[in-house]
């Protein structure tokens, strides 16, 4: 029902930024939501989304606001326990290893990747190949050949497939069989397997449940927005600090070098003048996903797996699927889909010049504070009226019609709510206090 649109519209972007961020416990199932509508969201922009994304072979989709389910949809025989590969997307979770590593004092991301590997774990000679750093396999600057002769391909990591381009530091080139030798530099640092590390760093401290396979991470959708809730509240959850080096966090999240001036510390960076994409060294003069948020940065990876982060409005989004496009960053799917997403939030703004036409009525409601029963005065009407009462998270939790002025407020929590009254020709709206 959409007759309080313009009054819960106007509530949520006042309280927006007042909400702290809620987190999932750890260990069970249990996520608390948000309902569209108190968003002021329509049903068709949510089913016209949904349709879009599943005939564009998606698996699963989430949409997080402060931290809790907007939206939640699963396709096909896909379920939420379905694991699948976040492909490159995992890259970001190596950067926050990285971060990790480096604060526990097991690494220094100047330090050469040879301190690690020790020497030829390129093809390089030994003075390009100590030329190297951590920062520059972080950065996609290690001027490796992202394209490197036959039989190797982008993901080949064997130092004979790992071969001289450029120096390092003088060329932004995407390549994953360079990034791959950062699980390796971790696997040396703290003298574990990578996943043992992934575990006791990142996964018992947020509830993820996922594990690295051929230095590919899968999960579930859930365990993704999890990692994007952790990043969204930059690297704290809850009250427990996973990443508390903040300089660190800061440079992933921003430009990194001045080669390609979206892409951080294996992260995708919206807002920026120009951008470089993988396979090519072609740098073009646009924002990476031009009618998305500017603040948002985001995990890409191949076939469409996504996480994006938009701190300005708190939000989080995720989505697994297929692809017709196989980029392992930009694609057209992001720009076609932010087309989808960017109508939810304009829903408010369309309700809202719809009901202008109704007059706003002043009412009064009594006993305030209330008790079992609260009533309303000033709203007359020859037909049902509509009433919502909402919390002050904006989560509408009464609703229904009714042609008495006296409402059952008795099953509600002690605490304070505003009521909504709505007709045909009418709209109000008044705080209030259960006691």
């Amino acid at each position: 029902m959409q007759k309080f649109a313009t009054i819960i519209c106007l509530f949520i972007l006042v309280n927006t930024f007042a909400q702290p961020l809620y987190f999932p416990p750890k260990n069970n199932s249990t996520w608390d939501t948000i309902s569209p509508r108190t968003l002021g969201w329509c049903n068709d922009d949510i089913d016209s989304l949904y349709t879009y994304l599943g005939n564009a072979n998606s698996d699963a989709f989430i949409y997080l606001k402060n931290g809790k389910i907007v939206l939640e949809k699963y396709f096909g025989s896909f379920t939420a326990d379905s694991i699948h590969y976040w492909a490159s997307a995992g890259k970001s979770l190596t950067a926050m290893m990285i971060g990790i590593a480096q604060q526990k004092g097991k690494l220094n991301i100047n330090d050469t990747v040879s301190k690690y590997l020790g020497t030829s774990w390129t093809s390089e000679s030994l003075e390009k190949e100590n030329k190297i750093t951590i920062k520059h396999l972080l950065t996609m600057t290690s001027g490796l050949d992202d394209n490197p002769t036959q039989p190797c391909d982008n993901l080949s990591q064997t130092a004979t497939c790992l071969q001289y381009k450029a120096d390092a530091g003088t060329r932004w080139a995407y390549h994953s069989g360079a990034y791959r030798k950062l699980e390796d530099v971790i696997t040396a640092a703290n003298g574990t397997n990578y996943n043992t590390a992934s575990y006791d760093w990142l996964e018992s401290k947020t509830g993820m449940n996922g594990f690295w396979f051929n230095s590919v991470y899968y999960s579930n959708a859930r365990d993704m927005a999890r990692y994007g809730l952790l990043t969204l509240n930059r690297g704290i959850w809850q009250a427990d600090t996973v990443l508390n080096d903040t300089s660190y966090f800061r440079a992933m999240i921003n430009t990194s070098q001045n080669k390609n001036l979206s892409y951080g510390y294996l992260w995708w960076l919206n807002g920026k003048n120009s951008v470089m994409l993988p396979g090519t060294q072609t740098v073009f003069p646009t924002k990476l996903i031009p009618n998305a948020p500017d603040d948002l940065y985001c995990a890409l990876g191949k076939n469409d797996q996504k996480i994006y982060v938009i701190p300005s409005t708190k939000t989080v989004i995720v989505r697994f699927g297929d692809s017709n496009f196989g980029n392992d960053a930009s694609s057209p799917f992001d720009t076609m889909l932010w087309n989808y997403i960017n109508r939810l939030d304009n829903s408010c703004l369309t309700t809202a010049v719809i009901q202008q036409n109704k007059s706003n009525t002043v009412i009064k409601l009594f006993p305030n504070p209330a008790n079992n029963f609260i009533s309303f005065s000033g709203f007359v009407s020859n037909n049902n009226i509509h009433y919502a009462i909402a919390n002050m998270l904006g989560e509408i939790v009464k609703e229904d019609v009714t042609l008495n002025h006296s409402i059952d407020i008795s099953d509600l929590p002690s605490g304070q709510y505003y009521m909504l009254l709505n007709d045909d020709m009418q709209q109000a709206s008044k705080q209030f206090i259960k006691l």
